[in-house]
């Protein structure tokens, strides 16, 4: 139940259930506020969604699940046990990995000996002595990072630069923080094979490993701190923090657009729905993309709330292909990548043709497998993605286009050894026009601003806005994209409301958060 509660509690709204809005809907509520959120979709989640697939549920957004100790501190924080909540299972398997015309295999595990005794066989001991040092520079630059960058409310060059001290300074300098996230990779990895396999960490955040900062290495080391599946799919760890969040008291109200943010005064007071209602708050959490407030979608006047970026400074969008259909051929694993053979026209196509790939990276989450599990023998889920320019809103994919990056996609996993039958099998798309449909304001990017150059990680809005009384969360602010970084950025605003709010009171009812 919340901590403090009153009979006048300050009113909040929260616009967006995505795991952003969530988390600070549960947090705010714990803390004794008046929380209604407010999601136009039919359930919560946001990009962490499914797709009903010949009758069956099937995840068509993140499929990864890490940093689990930022769920742990979230729910502990709300009197809950995230292993109550969820069922979570540690997957030793991280990812397989195969190439166009090349009969090797490349499995990583959680267990960094395994993964190097692995890339010893597949490639070359010098190569696996290599991966071990990368490791251990990951490491190294994400326990500098993580206090000093993640976990800040909103870090700045010289800040960070104070908080880091000489010894996460020297770290940052030995990695070469001016270089990109590819140049680094050429230190460690003279097999071009492995340099496009970790190279695509780049797009976790939405970007080009040869725009991105070198600093995206520490992406090594979250995933081999783990990786769970979760039982239900990602979609159930939406659902958990909806019901928790009601349990604490947040009204959540979905089917329900808002269309402006209520100004008055030059303070954010409120909001107006599509139906014509007003929801006064004294604070408002945004948890959708920041372009929609700048491109004045939810109203002119909330539209000096963020800076504007340009369409060239925008993250990938996704072309995808929720399936259900036989498998033959190639052991999937939960997750799997398809690598073809001419790595950089895959980016060249993207952010400087402005086209779907002609020769595209296939990812494919097996929803139905855990690590070397059976193939089931019958139509099993799958999530197939290869990576598309975040034009949607500026122009339409045509079919022509489309069915050739299918075919593409589906020629290079045959190659591979996979063979899908999509004869009988059903399926649904998602362009980039459909997820700028979704998220509004995107041209359908997925991650909000790329994290190309090296100052890109002090772009990124903060918690507070510049319009007084709107608070943001979501994956296009501080501290990034992802599920985990999403969840922050909740706490994060949820903390910031709690501060701004109990400092303007007069009234203490209102406690505030620790640990932040």
């Amino acid at each position: 139940m919340p901590e403090t509660t009153a009979l006048s509690a300050p009113r909040v709204v929260v616009v967006g259930a995505g795991i952003g809005g969530l988390v600070s809907a549960l947090l705010l509520s714990h803390q004794g506020f008046a929380v209604t959120l407010v999601d136009g979709a039919a359930a919560p989640g946001g990009k962490v969604r499914q797709i009903m697939v010949g009758g069956v549920a099937v995840d068509s957004g993140p499929t990864v699940f890490t940093m689990r100790w930022v769920f742990d501190q979230i729910f502990e924080q709300v009197g809950c046990c995230l292993d109550d909540l969820l069922a979570l299972q540690p997957l030793n398997i991280l990812a397989r990995h195969a190439w166009r015309d090349d009969d090797s295999r490349l499995d990583l595990y959680a267990d960094v000996a395994q993964s190097a005794d692995a890339i010893a066989q597949f490639s070359s001991s010098a190569q696996a002595r290599a991966f071990l040092e990368f490791c251990a520079k990951a490491r190294e630059i994400y326990q500098h990072l993580e206090p000093s960058y993640i976990r800040a409310a909103k870090p700045s060059l010289m800040g960070m630069a104070g908080d880091l001290k000489l010894a996460g300074l020297a770290a940052l300098t030995s990695i070469g923080p001016l270089s990109s996230f590819w140049q680094l990779l050429g230190r460690y990895f003279q097999d071009p094979r492995l340099r496009q396999l970790f190279g695509r960490y780049a797009t976790y955040c939405g970007a080009s490993p040869w725009s991105a900062p070198a600093t995206l290495m520490l992406i090594a080391h979250v995933e081999q701190a783990g990786v769970w599946s979760v039982g239900g799919g990602m979609h159930a760890l939406a659902k958990v923090l909806a019901e928790q969040a009601e349990a604490q008291g947040a009204s959540i109200r979905y089917g329900t657009h808002c269309s402006r943010i209520v100004v008055r005064d030059g303070r954010a007071c409120g909001v107006l729905l599509d139906s014509g209602e007003s929801l006064e708050a004294q604070a408002v959490v945004f948890n959708g993309d920041c372009e929609a407030l700048a491109q004045g979608l939810l109203g002119a006047e909330a539209r000096a709330a963020v800076p504007a970026i340009a369409q060239a400074q925008r993250s990938l969008s996704a072309l995808t292909w929720s399936i259900r259909a036989r498998t033959e051929g190639f052991a999937l694993a939960r997750h799997n990548v398809f690598f073809d053979s001419d790595y950089a026209r895959e980016f060249d196509d993207i952010f400087k043709r402005r086209q779907l790939p002609a020769r595209g990276t296939v990812y494919v989450c097996a929803q139905d497998r855990s690590d070397d599990s059976d193939n089931p023998g019958c139509a099993e889920r799958l999530l197939c993605l290869v990576n598309a320019p975040p034009d949607g809103d500026i122009r339409r994919f045509t079919p022509t286009e489309i069915d050739a990056c299918e075919a593409q996609a589906l020629t290079l996993m045959k190659n591979c050894g996979l063979n899908l039958q999509l004869e009988s099998a059903s399926l649904v798309r998602t362009t980039p026009n459909d997820f700028n449909r979704l998220f509004p304001g995107t041209g359908g990017a997925l991650y909000g601003r790329a994290s190309h150059g090296w100052m890109t990680p002090f772009q990124r809005p903060s918690s507070s806005s510049a319009l007084p009384g709107l608070y943001l969360a979501g994956g296009s602010v501080h501290p990034g994209p992802g599920v985990p970084m999403a969840a922050l950025s909740g706490r994060l605003a949820a903390a910031t409301v709690t501060a701004h709010l109990a400092s303007t009171s007069r009234s203490s009812r209102v406690a505030t958060f620790g640990g932040t």
